[in-house]
């Protein structure tokens, strides 16, 4: 796989990156909204299998190619499994030419401070070797930001940088997810904190750490135009963060250089019963309806 090819395609490849990456704490949900009850697995493993393969279906749809999808994000499990016959990332590269990401998280602590940082992540520095190895480009990892407490974010934004450094270390890009919580109270203010930290930490990196960033639709359009155009940021790209589609579609395109990595609002309208012809149609609207929001601004 070329690493450089990757890297043109990521930092200005027109689309957008699809969050695939749902983990076993949001498989569930996932799955419900695919029209896939609980009462159809009875274990983990069987749940694994019906949201791989959800996932392959949507890899293999005609319309998830590199010509409108930058990227997409994987599941650990995923990464393990094979699409096409071929393990997932290669896959995703060689055949669809869509850049392999993974996210490394392992969920949230407890909320202190009006945030809820990342579980300790000692499996790491045998994971990433392996995400190297295996194809992989780069990584990423979401914690939550759910008050505007100066103290939180910062430690918030600590601990994603600390992390990102490792995963540079290992030949990967990291995208940074500190997402802010849509629901909260003043969420604008808790935005102009979350940029003013997040320029702080990108101004102690060196010219060769180069981050990406994937944040929450903010309040004001191009609030974080100065992180989009730091040259140690690689690309910014929006979660979606319970906003509808459309929502996030019309938020989305008021901000210059920033793209979409929708997971919920991208798998919006597809269904298990869905025939193939149905399925592909309405993930192939979806497609380009993200797509033109992602390259509006």
């Amino acid at each position: 796989m070329s690493k450089q090819e990757m890297t043109t395609q990521v930092r200005s490849g027109n689309g957008f990156i699809a969050a695939l990456d749902q983990s076993g704490g949001s498989t569930p949900k996932a799955l419900a909204a695919y029209g896939v009850d609980s009462d159809a697995y009875s274990n983990d493993d069987e749940m694994f299998d019906l949201i791989h393969a959800m996932r392959s279906r949507i890899v293999n749809a005609p319309a998830f190619t590199g010509a409108k999808i930058v990227g997409a994000i994987l599941f650990e499990m995923t990464m393990d499994r094979e699409i096409g016959g071929k393990p997932s990332a290669q896959y995703l590269w060689e055949d669809r030419r869509v850049v392999p990401f993974l996210k490394i998280d392992k969920g949230l602590m407890d909320e202190t401070d009006g945030v809820q940082l990342m579980k300790p992540m000692d499996h790491l520095d045998r994971l990433l070797p392996r995400a190297a190895q295996g194809g992989i480009f780069g990584t990423k990892m979401r914690s939550v930001i759910n008050q505007p407490n100066a103290a939180g974010i910062a430690a918030n934004v600590t601990q994603q940088f600390e992390v990102g450094r490792q995963v540079i270390g290992h030949g990967l890009v990291p995208i940074l997810e500190p997402e802010i919580n849509i629901k909260m109270t003043d969420k604008a203010v808790a935005e102009e904190m979350l940029r003013d930290e997040i320029l702080a930490h990108l101004n102690t990196l060196g010219p060769n750490e180069i981050i990406m960033l994937k944040l929450t639709l903010p309040e004001q359009p191009n609030i974080y135009q100065a992180l989009v155009d730091h040259p140690n940021v690689m690309r910014v790209v929006a979660l979606s963060g319970g906003y509808t589609r459309d929502e996030a579609n019309a938020k989305l395109a008021q901000n210059t250089g920033i793209i979409a990595s929708f997971s919920r609002a991208l798998t919006e309208g597809l269904s298990a019963d869905q025939s193939d012809a149905d399925f592909n149609q309405t993930l192939s609207t979806t497609i380009e309806d993200v797509f033109a929001a992602s390259v509006a601004g």
